[in-house]
């Protein structure tokens, strides 16, 4: 059970939800989501954070907001501290509880792969913790044909045995059928609805796995909140980015949510690799998806060849460099040492890369870790050599491995020669700045500052719009 809702919980609340306990409940102008962002934005440049709002002596604090937000308004919202306490009591009954950006268990999965994207306030009901699983996504229409379906609820059987998380939609179609088939199994899902929240933590299907923390279904929307399409369009990237692959199974061409989801994530996002279902008759929405980047279905038949899938990695992910060495002590731990793995591997290749060439990547130095004697990395052996000196003087920076190995460096030096190495492999294709640091899990100004010295020293161009990339010349080094 989370604890009571902390002191910038409540604020936000009253600034951005409508507080549903009624039906003739009437909220006042609540803050869109871009006007609470300035006004958090205005608070911090203040010094300042929402709970202060709610101080007894906020008045002065309120009158500066004025620039962000008209006072009067601001005092409309923060004054519904009421219909707040019957709102929290209503969903306390239905074990629903609430988290805040600004809360410490709030996921960190959300605000590392969707930073700014991240709703302020995310409800649910069930194990918070398998939010942090990771797992497979998978998605699809409402109205889907009998084969998807049955589909859907195979494979998520097929990763209840495997032991990885489903995720889904939580609709109707697909969506229900895939998390049934994971839960049927004794798996774990997770459910990320646009809507009804409160029914459906009351559903009598969803009862024992909530109870047995086996489901955990959570809403970026109040609970009491009916369908809206625009809120269904807007909660599909939460459903990638708390996965590390994702399935299309059934999907039309340029319309619905399944569609939207898709197109956004392969090409704007690009958090996951994204698959399409290849079994069955041909699909225009499959083919046009394949055509932006998604890759067909392997078809899986055991909890090994599924398993596969989430190993494809590019060596040295951001969490595993990060674990041993940090040059932020106040970030966040990394999440796990696979979950961004399938990402950096997708990122790496063009849409016509196929899955075994992502898996033939070679494994990176090993970086000194706090503790190491003298933070010296061990030597490795290459082409029967102790230390591999004359490959490494002829191939320049082909490989950081020799040369971190000839002598002793700093942390921030192993730290970069390895962020070199990693982005020689994955920019193979134009990144931007801002999906470096979310694959690296760093700032877009830390993102920035190494993708620079890398164009600096002749690694990588910066070709406009399209982003950064490996110089021409260095493909075939």
């Amino acid at each position: 059970m989370r604890p009571a809702l902390s002191a910038n919980t409540r604020a936000i609340l009253l600034l951005t939800e409508p507080l549903l306990v009624g039906r003739k409940a009437v909220s006042p102008e609540l803050m869109s989501p871009s006007e609470y962002e300035r006004l958090a934005r205005h608070l911090r440049d203040l010094q300042h954070q929402p709970a202060d709002l709610l101080a007894a002596d906020a008045a002065q604090l309120v009158r500066a907001c004025r620039a962000v937000i008209e006072e009067s308004r601001l005092q409309s919202l923060l004054g519904r501290g009421f219909l707040l306490s019957q709102a929290v009591e209503r969903w306390q009954t239905r074990a629903i509880w609430v988290a805040s950006s600004a809360d410490a268990d709030y996921p960190r999965r959300l605000k590392t792969r969707l930073q700014g994207d991240a709703p302020a306030l995310l409800y649910g009901c069930g194990e918070m913790s398998l939010l942090e699983t990771g797992g497979l996504a998978v998605i699809g229409s409402r109205n889907a044909d009998d084969m998807a379906i049955a589909d859907a609820r195979s494979v998520g059987r097929l990763a209840a045995n495997a032991g990885k998380t489903l995720i889904s939609g939580g609709a109707r179609g697909t969506d229900q059928a895939a998390m049934l088939g994971a839960l049927e199994e004794g798996g774990r899902a997770i459910g990320v609805l646009a809507d009804s929240l409160e029914k459906s933590a009351m559903n009598r299907e969803h009862r024992n796995a909530l109870i047995n923390d086996q489901l955990v279904l959570i809403s970026p929307y109040d609970p009491g909140v009916s369908f809206d399409v625009g809120n269904a369009m807007r909660r599909n990237k939460l459903i990638y980015a708390l996965a590390d692959v994702a399935l299309v199974v059934s999907c039309g061409v340029n319309k619905g949510g399944t569609w939207a989801g898709a197109t956004e994530q392969l090409d704007k996002l690009r958090m996951v690799p994204v698959y399409v279902r290849s079994a069955g008759e041909s699909s225009a929405g499959f083919d046009a998806l394949r055509r932006r980047g998604a890759i067909a279905w392997p078809n899986p038949q055991d909890v090994h060849a599924l398993k596969a899938l989430f190993d494809v990695a590019m060596p040295g992910t951001p969490s595993a460099m990060q674990a041993g060495l940090s040059l932020f002590p106040n970030d966040p731990p990394p999440i796990s040492d696979t979950d961004l793995a399938p990402a950096a591997a997708y990122a790496s290749r063009s849409s016509e890369t196929s899955l075994g060439s992502a898996a033939g990547f070679r494994e990176e130095p090993h970086l000194p870790k706090p503790g190491d004697s003298q933070g010296t990395v061990a030597p490795r052996p290459e082409g029967g050599r102790e230390n591999g000196r004359e490959n490494g003087q002829e191939n320049g920076d082909r490989s950081v491995s020799a040369d971190i190995s000839r002598a002793t460096i700093s942390p921030a030096d192993a730290l970069f020669a390895s962020v070199r190495d990693m982005l020689r492999r994955l920019m193979t294709t134009p990144m931007k700045a801002v999906e470096v640091a979310a694959v690296l899990e760093v700032s877009t100004a830390q993102a920035k500052s190494w993708l620079q010295r890398l164009v600096d020293e002749g690694v990588l161009e910066e070709k406009k719009p399209a982003g950064y990339v490996i110089r021409q010349s260095r493909l075939f080094e």
